[in-house]
């Protein structure tokens, strides 16, 4: 079932994980679309902030003091849109922290923590927005925000990976559910490569060197526009960046080859080669890290604005046509005769 989902200016959107990266640059990118956003995380001051600068700009905003870990808070945040808003048509599970370090040395309580967040989160978000849908009966999405890790799992961050494997299940049984009962709700599931957030600054951490991304990494800016386009378009699932395509498809094709990919790349590629960590600390995840920072401090050698790979996604029509063209092009540039 494909529900008809609102234009993005006549939704009211209310966005998890919103004090920093992902959430921050969707929260500020749908606003000056027109839409009405209901920002939440932890840290009040960040959102406070926000919802400040957002209707200085003229955009309609408001926030939420809120622990996805915790059902009780997911129930507020939902209570609390619907108070001021009278609905809403969007829920963005986008709060998530992630952990790096070999899976015997990070400690249980951590693993737990985490888990809270990125999965229960997810849980939590995903029905109290159905309850909310079933009971206006009337159309709305769900947009959840997975990994590339939750496709492929990795070396020294596997306690995250597991958690977003859960997350991308959890998100396939839901949407089945949904549509057995010819519900309309549109659930889509979200997965970014790596991302220029500070995804790293608040992780918990017990390697050597600070965390980082290296190699390519895109802009915040390209996991917002999925998210965005889910929210008005239903699509089952969006990938940002050919990286995250590509480790899907390599993880299912060649699984020993994969294996040893990580193993070889992991070890390096996700920790600074200056920068020593502080020691094995927890960071963000029981307390509320820094707000307010879309981007965070990484060693790249090539960052992306954009993803074509979205770009391709949104429109597909067209860009089959676009191959198809060039393919024929091709193909009467070799069968042409050489003088």
């Amino acid at each position: 079932m494909n529900p008809k989902l609102k234009n993005l200016s006549e939704q009211v959107i209310v966005i998890t994980g919103a004090s920093s990266g992902i959430g921050l640059v969707t929260a500020r990118m749908g606003a000056r679309q027109g839409a009405s956003v209901v920002v939440a995380a932890r840290n009040k001051a960040a959102l406070k902030d926000l919802v400040e600068e957002i209707r200085k700009e003229g955009g309609k905003a408001i926030y939420v003091v809120c622990d996805v870990g915790r059902e009780e808070d997911v129930r507020h945040l939902a209570e609390t849109a619907v108070r001021e808003f009278g609905r809403f048509d969007t829920w963005v599970n986008n709060a998530g922290i992630s952990i790096f370090g070999q899976v015997w040395d990070v400690p249980m309580a951590d693993w737990r923590r985490m888990f809270e967040t990125v999965y229960w989160g997810v849980v939590h978000g995903s029905l109290a927005a159905v309850r909310h849908y079933r009971e206006r009966r009337g159309p709305g999405a769900i947009v959840n925000v997975g990994s590339f890790f939750g496709d492929r799992a990795t070396a020294v961050q596997g306690t995250y990976a597991s958690a977003k494997f859960a997350v991308h299940g959890f998100t396939d049984t839901l949407r089945m559910e949904l549509e057995h009962n010819s519900l309309p709700i549109s659930v889509s599931l979200v997965h970014p490569g790596r991302i220029d957030t500070p995804y790293n600054e608040h992780a918990g951490n017990y390697m050597p060197m600070q965390p980082v991304h290296r190699g390519m990494v895109y802009a915040p800016e390209a996991v917002a526009e999925a998210i965005l386009w889910c929210a008005a378009h239903p699509k089952r699932d969006m990938y940002v960046g050919f990286q995250a395509k590509f480790a899907a498809l390599l993880g299912a094709f060649a699984p020993r080859l994969t294996d040893r990919i990580m193993e070889r790349i992991m070890y390096t590629s996700h920790q600074s080669r200056n920068r020593v960590s502080n020691g094995p600390r927890p960071r963000a995840l029981f307390a509320a890290g820094y707000g307010g920072q879309e981007r965070g401090t990484h060693e790249p050698h090539l960052r992306r604005s954009r993803s074509l790979y979205v770009k391709a996604t949104k429109r597909p029509v067209a860009t089959a046509a676009i191959i198809g063209v060039a393919g024929l092009m091709a193909m009467t540039a070799l069968r042409r005769p050489r003088a």
